[in-house]
């Protein structure tokens, strides 16, 4: 019986596509298959072996995978910062810097951003993205967290998954307009973000090691942004200075070699998620959506649901 392909909503293209997985073949061993789900389990989720994959990738012999990478995978090098044969190592072509023209920021103070390329899930109640890819599965904020206090903030709140392939531009920005505060580090596991391992088991989200900032925002109150590591992800770097304001669409940071998430938090009623992408969200599609693209619109501090 053939894997069930992943699939989602390209939002230019305006239809549905299926991804082209990297490492496909070994993903699928490793969160299919009881050998595999061993090996994951022993070795794979450690962070030693994520550290061995990221010296690989910063070798100067790694490349010589950057030309094959870009084709086999149709990336398009014009929006690339600088040349393709200008990179070092594949991983510093991995979170290369794009031009700025490349990912234009959509206009309005009441409007945010997705601050990430990839695909995307949008869920007006956190509540509701129970079960999206296992069946009855689900996590809570204070988990998401690790902060029950700061959960209560959140309660009722929207959320947005953000996931990221080994094919995407690898840096993350803000979504809005504000002050960040300080980033808080949560240890944990490097299990894999692709949806061939969330299908088995959604709370590698929490599990995982991960990065909490808060941004206040004039337009959409405290939002919160966690950056979420994963296997082979070398680390999560962040080049933002802590209260200072930034715009909408700055770089926050960038993650090293591998797939690799955001979610980003609102609070209750302080966002209108987009149509088109609640629609997909409830067809349990994700949506492919570049960074500084459209995500909603803000609401005010009413306590109201948004959409």
């Amino acid at each position: 019986m053939a894997a069930a392909p992943i699939r989602y909503y390209d939002r230019y293209k305006r239809r549905i596509e299926s991804e082209k997985v990297f490492g496909e073949g070994w993903l699928r061993f490793a969160y299919e298959n009881p050998a595999g789900r061993f090996f994951v389990w022993l070795i794979a989720r450690r962070a030693i072996f994520s550290q061995w994959y990221g010296r690989k990738m910063n070798k100067k012999e790694s490349a010589l995978r950057i030309l094959p990478f870009i084709s086999a995978y149709d990336i398009n090098v014009d929006e690339f910062a600088k040349s393709a044969f200008d990179y070092k190592t594949f991983n510093e072509f991995f979170y290369r810097a794009l031009k700025p023209e490349a990912r234009p920021i959509a206009a309005g103070e009441d409007v945010a951003v997705f601050p990430a390329d990839g695909r995307h899930l949008a869920f007006g109640d956190v509540a509701a993205s129970a079960g999206f890819y296992v069946k009855g599965a689900t996590f809570t904020l204070a988990e998401l967290f690790a902060d029950a206090g700061l959960a209560e903030k959140f309660a009722g709140g929207a959320l947005l998954i953000s996931r990221l392939c080994p094919v995407d531009y690898h840096r993350f920005h803000f979504p809005v307009a504000g002050i960040p505060g300080e980033s808080r580090r949560i240890d944990g596991w490097l299990y894999s973000v692709s949806p061939v391992a969330l299908r088995h088991n959604l709370r590698y989200l929490v599990a995982n090691k991960r990065e909490v900032t808060l941004i206040e925002s004039p337009q959409f109150g405290t939002v919160a942004m966690v950056e979420v590591g994963a296997t082979n992800v070398g680390s999560i770097q962040q080049s933002f200075v802590p209260g200072r304001p930034v715009e909408k669409g700055a770089e926050k940071g960038l993650f090293a070699f591998g797939g690799s998430c955001v979610v980003t938090v609102f609070q209750r009623g302080r966002i209108r998620f987009d149509e088109d992408i609640v629609e997909q969200a409830t067809q349990h599609v994700e949506v492919y959506a570049r960074m500084g693209d459209r995500l909603g619109t803000s609401h005010p501090a009413s306590g109201g649901r948004p959409h």
